[in-house]
């Protein structure tokens, strides 16, 4: 099963940054994610399949309730 990523959702990657954090803030959605890294604010982007064999867990999830 797909997870499914909102916009602003903070998530707990695999890895360390190098600045020592694992949070990182989705900022972009589509075939690649950007994702904002909450420690520094270095701003990278991934492929989606690497993105969701990376992510742990999501830490805080920024979902519109309807």
């Amino acid at each position: 099963m797909e997870k499914v990523f909102n916009l602003g959702d903070i998530v707990e990657l695999k890895k360390k940054h190098p600045c020592g954090s694992k949070d990182w803030e989705v900022i972009r959605l589509g075939a690649d994610i950007k994702v904002k890294c909450c420690g520094c604010g270095r701003i990278i982007m991934m492929p989606r399949s690497q993105f969701n064999k990376d992510v742990k867990k999501i830490i805080k999830s920024n979902a519109e309730e309807e």
